[in-house]
């Protein structure tokens, strides 16, 4: 059973936003250089990387995605009461 996630993530303001980074991430731009650019989370400057984190640390909608996911995956868009994020499973423990 999976207890934490390291994971990382960008935030923007719209699915339109998200959408495009979907996009752009599965035409192999760099997770980490469109983290720096374009999320909205101060986490941004650190390549949008939050660390490890257990169960209820975070909102539930991107918890759900986050412990959903598989290591090396990029889930979302993820939707939630910030905005809508694009998440990088980097670890499982």
């Amino acid at each position: 059973m999976v207890r934490q996630v390291h994971a990382a993530h960008i935030l923007v303001k719209t699915e339109d936003q998200a959408r495009d980074l979907q996009k752009r991430l599965n035409n192999g731009e760099s997770f980490d250089e469109l983290a720096k650019r374009f999320s909205t989370c101060p986490s941004g400057k650190k390549c949008g990387d939050l660390g490890w984190f257990g169960k209820d640390m975070m909102v539930p909608e991107f918890e759900k995605a986050a412990f959903g996911g598989k290591e090396g995956e990029i889930v979302g868009p993820v939707k939630s009461q910030f905005g809508y994020h694009m998440i990088k499973i980097i670890g499982l423990k």
